[in-house]
């Protein structure tokens, strides 16, 4: 018998975002990478399979980044692929027998000689819900002896491969700030090097006057000084990591830019029985890089969720104040020492908490909000009372008095 869930994540909200997030990882249309083939080799030894895939379902095509099976493609049609439809669930996909399965039947890679009649797929899930591949494995014979504890390993496999993904991210992000860093000294010293070559030419060619002689050495200097300080610029900015990120600022209201985000933890949410109560005392605007932002409230209600406790309500308060606008990220969960209140936002802070059901936390994603929101002009902090007496993690931005007016 088949383990199935009908289409549930079938709304075009949804796969506009989860496309959204598919492509931030950058990750389609990439050459094979070692740890990738290694995850597909162990579930292939875990099954005792035909083959296995880490595949990645884009708008019309699923990509396999890994395919140890005898179907050796690297890309296929969405509607061709079994796992579109293990994609419709957040679980365990379990096929036993294609051929008496309805959603699978008629997969071309079914029907096909020595085709797919076992599989089995664990859904590579975002922390907001999004579902943007699988882990999984086949066989060219149907399969009944599957077991919890290799169903497990699948899921397992599923959650290290989004964990190399984020750590991916965090590296992209990282190398993205230094390459910006180095193209903009190329532009700057372009012009004054250029310069320098030219006064070195009319130097050479030893036709110049006295007069214009200590024109050109004013000049030379002059260029060499502006040398030197784009250099001590450039050494400046290299202490503060924040100066080497571009924004792209836009009016955004408050109100929106809270609900969109909160809409995209709706998995995650009801994966621990938590509730989202945000409380909004303004109808304010903010001018922000939005994908900036929506970065700094995703990662800090991401938080608030990790360490919230099964069943918890969290709280998101938002207040005008005379300048700023203030955002609030309240929870009951485990809280902080006040030792911890000292590391936070640092990078790779260890703390002595932990995720309550054990989800991911890297120590880096509370620097990163620190540097978007100061490049925002804006401040970040946080409280506790204490362990286990919930935390408080707080921004406040720059407001604007309202939406520009357009012609």
């Amino acid at each position: 018998m088949s383990k199935f869930s009908k289409p549930s994540n079938t709304t075009s909200y949804y796969e506009s975002q989860r496309l959204n997030k598919l492509r931030r990882y950058d990750i389609i249309d990439t050459p094979p990478e070692l740890l990738f083939d290694l995850i597909a080799e162990i579930a292939k030894i875990t099954f005792k399979a035909a083959g296995s895939f880490v595949s990645f379902i884009d708008d019309k095509q699923v990509y396999f980044k890994a395919n140890t099976s005898p179907i050796q493609v690297t890309v296929i049609k969405k509607e061709d692929s079994l796992c579109t439809i293990a994609s419709q669930s957040a679980e365990i996909t379990l096929i036993e027998d294609t051929e008496t399965s309805v959603e699978a039947k008629d997969c071309p890679y079914v029907e096909m000689d020595n085709g797919i009649r076992f599989y089995a797929a664990a859904p590579i899930t975002t922390m907001e819900g999004f579902v943007i591949g699988a882990v999984s494995v086949m066989d060219d014979k149907p399969r009944y002896d599957i077991e919890e504890e290799q169903l497990t390993i699948l899921k397992w496999l599923a959650r290290i491969t989004l964990e190399k993904l984020e750590s991916r991210l965090i590296n992209r992000v990282s190398v993205r700030a230094y390459d910006d860093r180095l193209h903009r000294l190329a532009h700057d010293m372009k012009n004054p090097a250029t310069s320098l070559v030219a006064y070195g030419q009319l130097l050479g060619k030893g036709l110049l006057s006295q007069e214009k002689l200590v024109s050109l050495g004013n000049k030379i200097e002059l260029t060499g000084r502006n040398i030197e300080q784009t250099m001590n610029n450039l050494l400046n900015e290299a202490k503060n990591e924040n100066a080497s990120i571009d924004l792209k600022f836009e009016t955004v209201e408050v109100t929106d830019l809270l609900n969109t985000v909160a809409t995209t933890f709706d998995f995650a949410l009801k994966q621990k029985q938590q509730t989202i109560k945000i409380n909004c005392q303004t109808g304010g605007y903010i001018q922000v890089d939005q994908e900036r932002i929506t970065d700094v409230l995703t990662n800090l209600l991401s938080n608030a969720i990790k360490y919230s406790h099964i069943g918890a309500e969290i709280t998101v308060n938002c207040s005008d104040q005379i300048n700023d606008i203030v955002f609030e990220f309240k929870d009951n969960g485990v809280g902080m020492t006040a030792e911890d209140i000292t590391r936070l936002f640092t990078k790779f802070a260890r703390l002595s908490s932990v995720p309550t059901a054990k989800e991911r936390s890297n120590g880096i994603g509370l620097y990163i909000v620190k540097t978007l929101v100061q490049l925002h002009g804006g401040k970040v902090w946080a409280t506790s009372a204490g362990k286990d007496l919930g935390s408080s993690f707080f921004i406040s931005l720059p407001k604007r008095e309202s939406l520009p007016v357009t012609d």
